[in-house]
C-alpha cells in the first residue's frame, strides 16, 4: 500500500495527507487509504476544534510531543497535510498500525 508523503529539509521531518471526518461517534485512526491517512474525530469542524483534537490524537498514538506536529495545509478543510518532525515515515507507519 502507498503512502503519500513528502520529506521536508531532514530525514525525520514527513508530511501525511490526512482526510478528516468530523463528528463521528468515535475518535480512531482508520488507516490508510489510497495513500491518505483516514481519521474519525467526534469534534465538530468548527473554530479549530477539529484540528486540534486531530493534532492530540495524532500526536498521542505517535507518541511524541503535540509540538512537532502541525497542519501545513488545510486548515478548514476535511482534507489535511501534517508535518510531524523528529521520525521517519517508517516509524509513522509502525506507530500507526
Amino acid at each position: 500500500m502507498s503512502r503519500r508523503h513528502e520529506k521536508e529539509s531532514g530525514p525525520d521531518n514527513v508530511r501525511i495527507h490526512v482526510r478528516v471526518k468530523p463528528r463521528s461517534s468515535r475518535e480512531a485512526i482508520e488507516g490508510w487509504e489510497d495513500g491518505v491517512l483516514v481519521v474519525r474525530l467526534t469534534s465538530p469542524p468548527v473554530e479549530g476544534a477539529a484540528n486540534t483534537a486531530l493534532v492530540k490524537l495524532v500526536s498521542k498514538t505517535l507518541k511524541i510531543a503535540r509540538s512537532r506536529i502541525r497542519i501545513v495545509s488545510g486548515e478548514k478543510s476535511r482534507n489535511k497535510v501534517l508535518d510531524v518532525s523528529g521520525l521517519a515515515m517508517d516509524d509513522i507507519a509502525e506507530r500507526l498500525h
